[in-house]
């Protein structure tokens, strides 16, 4: 029933989805352009509708009541943002208890422009040994979907600049077009 919603929901707000999802048990979902906190609503109906269940890092602060219970219920993982390196650890240890974990990942790790993205993902992605797929949500033309697996290597640098490049290719457009920056 709650699927069925939330397609429902994406029809009426006349967005076109990308039925594909990972099948991997474990997998990092990049989400981008990430210009508005819509991106996560929009995202979350899309990935219930077609299916999946994915998480994603929120920062601690969010977590007070009623607005937490919300924002665990929808896949929320609190996170101590002051301390990066801890914020690997504790999505690691969190991923050892789950069977199924799809987690979404903004790589620009803002809603604000940024030319430099955050390569958190890499640390994740090669430390757990697992996939990273290119989704994307373009306001422009109301497209959503998990796009390509990305291959990565052991320079997160690179990786991050050609994910950029494959992102800019894409030619997508934010909820604020002014705040999302590939390079």
């Amino acid at each position: 029933m709650w699927r069925k919603f939330c397609r429902l929901i994406m029809k009426l707000w006349g967005w076109e989805m990308d039925e594909n999802i990972p099948k991997e048990d474990k997998c990092i979902l990049l989400g981008a352009p990430h210009t508005s906190i819509l991106d996560f609503v929009v995202a979350y109906l899309y990935y219930e509708a077609v299916g999946g269940t994915s998480l994603c890092m929120v920062k601690k602060e969010m977590f007070f009541p009623p607005l937490g219970w919300i924002v665990r219920a929808m896949g929320g993982i609190p996170v101590d943002r002051s301390n990066p390196s801890a914020i690997v650890r504790s999505v690691l240890r969190e991923m050892e208890t789950r069977k199924h974990f799809h987690l979404a990942i903004a790589p620009e790790g803002t809603r604000k422009p940024v030319a430099r993205w955050k390569s958190g993902y890499h640390l994740i992605a090669r430390a757990a040994d697992i996939p990273v797929y290119l989704c994307y949500f373009d306001w422009k033309r109301k497209r959503i979907g998990c796009g390509q697996k990305f291959e990565l290597t052991d320079d997160a640098a690179a990786d991050t600049r050609r994910m950029q490049q494959l992102y800019e290719a894409m030619d997508l457009g934010g909820r604020h077009p002014e705040k999302y920056r590939t390079h």
